[in-house]
């Protein structure tokens, strides 16, 4: 189903809130992308984790064509619609929650969230029982409400005032345990790694102290997986690792192959005080998106796939931290675990991003320092140790 495209010039068309590079990608095959003149890149990026199938995958494609032909593309959630359904139980089947609502982003879904958490903190405690905590490094979209509990100045900074009775707190137990008043607070807000804040891993230690302390004072605890889950740290979410279980989770990037796809997970005890009306969307969980999304989960939730991630992930992690060895004057630190790294630099991120790009591996940044890596999930050993290489010489 993947066919070249014609390259076409820049358009000013666009709202100019990206800085793209100058190639124009038109095919992709494997784990590779091919841009107009047919140079190969190698990708580390996966769409910012959403290409975990990588491209050109046939399971993938056929689930598409099945969709097309099995299933109306769109009705809206005026009217039932058995793939959404299917796919909500398998959900259900497959991890803590009891319910879920399917939207279209992971900032969405995040919104979803923060609604819920509320409506709940209302029923339980009254109005005062509104605030969402996130922690300091989170990332949790872009949107108002989102945008509020993400811990970067330079995107909150020119559209301030930002959402109220969202606050941001340190990493750090104690804190927290002086700070979270069961009264006014509602639910705590966390990613069990924080991407786009350096991937960096929350300890187990924490998450399981966290989530005895939200427990025990009656506030929802919200886990962003986003970007961590389906598969991407070598379990199916990231939590499972932690052994805990929270009463909100987020989902979005390759849940529905790179088609634009999220979803909330929660308790029946959370959700039972949200009624007809309380929150909707028009496009969530379509027909078309969720025959889609039955076969990404099955695939991205297969042991076998689970097992690949992990045992990578380990491989990675030594060779990482021999290249950091190698350039003590280079590398300031290594972080991660399955296929989702961060690697800390003297230089600004954005110049290995540069060079790495001319050398045909495609990497992204998390932060001014940070390169952050995130392959496709089938992305062989022989491919990660190609990947590597390159990136050693483009950071010197």
């Amino acid at each position: 189903m993947t066919t070249a495209l014609s390259a076409v010039p820049a358009t000013d068309a666009l709202l100019g809130v990206y800085k793209r590079p100058p190639m124009e990608f038109v095919r992709g095959a494997g784990v590779e992308l091919f841009d107009a003149d047919g140079k190969a890149y190698l990708d580390f990026v996966a769409g910012i984790a959403v290409n975990a199938l990588g491209y050109g995958d046939e399971g993938l494609e056929r689930a598409m064509r099945e969709a097309i032909e099995a299933s109306l593309v769109h009705v809206s959630n005026l009217y039932r619609s058995a793939p959404g359904e299917r796919l909500a139980e398998r959900l259900v089947e497959r991890t803590f929650a009891d319910r879920v609502f399917f939207c279209n982003s992971g900032a969405e879904a995040n919104e979803g969230a923060f609604k819920i958490a509320r409506r709940w903190g209302r029923a339980m405690g009254g109005a005062a029982k509104h605030e969402i905590i996130s922690l300091r490094g989170a990332f949790h979209g872009r949107l108002f409400g989102t945008l509020a509990a993400t811990d970067r100045p330079a995107y909150r900074a020119p559209f301030r005032p930002l959402a109220g009775g969202i606050s941001i707190m340190e990493r750090d137990i104690e804190e927290l345990e002086a700070s979270l008043n069961s009264e006014t607070v509602a639910a705590v807000i966390a990613e069990p790694v924080q991407g786009e804040g350096g991937v960096r891993v929350l300890e187990h230690e924490f998450l399981l102290a966290l989530r005895e302390l939200t427990r025990s004072r009656g506030i929802a605890l919200i886990l962003d997986e986003i970007q961590c889950g389906y598969g991407r740290t070598g379990t199916f979410l990231a939590h499972e690792q932690a052994g805990i279980v929270p009463d909100l989770l987020t989902v979005a990037k390759p849940m529905a192959g790179g088609l634009p796809m999220g979803a909330i997970l929660t308790t029946k005890e959370i959700a039972d005080p949200m009624q007809p009306g309380d929150h909707g969307t028009t496009f969530g969980g379509g027909p078309f998106l969720s025959h889609v999304a039955l076969h990404v989960l099955e695939r991205l939730s297969d042991p076998a796939l689970l097992a690949h991630v992990k045992s990578n992930g380990a491989w990675m992690r030594k060779a990482l931290q021999k290249m950091a060895s190698a350039r003590p004057a280079k590398i300031r630190a290594v972080r991660g675990l399955g296929y989702m790294w961060g690697i800390d630099i003297t230089e600004p991120a954005k110049d290995v991003v540069a060079r790495s790009l001319d050398a045909g591996l495609l990497v992204c940044s998390a932060g001014e320092h940070t390169l952050r890596l995130l392959p496709p999930l089938v992305m062989s050993r022989k491919d990660l140790e190609r990947g590597l290489g390159i990136l050693a010489t483009a950071i010197g």
